[in-house]
């Protein structure tokens, strides 16, 4: 089949998947008339590309045509968010497995309901990048040396997977704490760490104005997923449950939209995901997943990680078939 032709055949899929919302829409409003409540909904998130489809359902205005009010609130740090989930200001989050583990083990029931980005090693990016000065080519130069992250982080996750799989000893893996993203990017930049694990959209800064990547997670074994999670106490109401079976629904939906394609939604990402100048024309944006839950091939060796690292302080299990996490 031509690229011309898989490109028609896709549209006509997501022309079908716009009239079946549409007719949907139309039983939504109908039930309005009828007294039916709307259901509301709060998401946190971070400031990142793995939440697009839900800024274009926001755009498009697929969530009031489907009977829903949806709140994207958007936080400056995982702390914030963290906090924002356990008080209950918010009823679901975009968010890594860490956090929701971590959420749990602290008291916060929350089921993970669906993989954002991550379903395949090509759904964004993680990596380690170093600036021309320090003199590092390879992850074996950084042995020994400090590289700027986050402490119990998919980001530090994906560092540890990479400097073993390139044969650097755990006890020659050293890390700097440096939790805030921007500041982590100029300390290495600027050459005052000797590199930094960073998120696709400062990679491609780094590139774009001549830094060295070392290494990232687009190839080989799956390493790193973002998720969508919802707390229980939330999913355990009527409403609750009513709202997350459209949600899916409809992030499916914006999912089509954007692998249609994807260059299209760049200025959306650019706006909404505050991507730098020098890569605001030029990001590719990525394709992403339908909803559906993670596995346990994701979630386990990660669970293990957690609990070499003493991250973990409450033996969890996770189950694929709920998305729960039993302890």
């Amino acid at each position: 089949m031509s690229k011309q032709v898989k490109i028609a055949v896709r549209a006509i899929f997501v022309a079908m998947l716009a009239a079946m919302l549409l007719v949907f829409s139309a039983c939504a409003a109908t039930q309005q008339d009828e007294g039916d409540d709307v259901e509301s909904i709060t998401i946190g998130t971070l400031v990142t590309e793995d939440i697009l489809p839900l800024w274009l359902a926001e755009e498009e205005g697929l969530f009031n045509a489907n009977g829903m009010i949806v709140h994207i609130q958007t936080f400056q740090s995982a702390q914030e968010l963290t906090v924002a989930i356990t008080s209950g200001e918010v009823d679901m989050a975009m968010t890594d497995p860490m956090v929701a583990a971590s959420l749990v083990a602290g008291g916060t029931d929350v089921s993970l309901e669906w993989v954002t980005l991550g379903a395949t090693a090509n759904q964004g990016r993680f990596g380690i990048m170093t600036s021309p000065q320090s003199g590092i080519k390879t992850l074996s130069d950084l042995a020994g040396k400090p590289i700027g992250v986050g402490s119990n982080t998919i980001l530090e996750y994906v560092m540890d997977k990479l400097m073993q799989q390139a044969g650097v000893p755990d006890d020659q893996i050293m890390t700097e704490e440096i939790k805030k993203l921007p500041v982590r990017y100029e300390m290495m930049a600027s050459n005052q760490i000797a590199a930094a694990v960073l998120p696709g959209s400062l990679l491609a800064l780094g590139e774009a104005t001549g830094n060295l990547l070392v290494a990232d997670d687009s190839q080989g074994e799956n390493l790193s997923q973002s998720v969508m999670i919802a707390r229980t106490a939330f999913t355990a109401t009527d409403s609750g449950e009513k709202a997350l079976a459209k949600l899916s629904t409809i992030w499916d939906l914006a999912v089509e939209m954007i692998n249609a394609n994807p260059s299209s939604y760049r200025p959306l990402l650019a706006e909404k995901a505050s991507l730098p100048d020098p890569v605001r024309d030029s990001y590719q944006v990525s394709s992403y997943p339908q909803a559906a839950r993670p596995t346990s091939q994701m979630i386990d060796p990660i669970l293990e990680w957690m609990r070499q690292k003493d991250y973990l302080t409450v033996d969890l299990h996770y189950d694929a078939a709920t998305g729960l996490f039993v302890k």
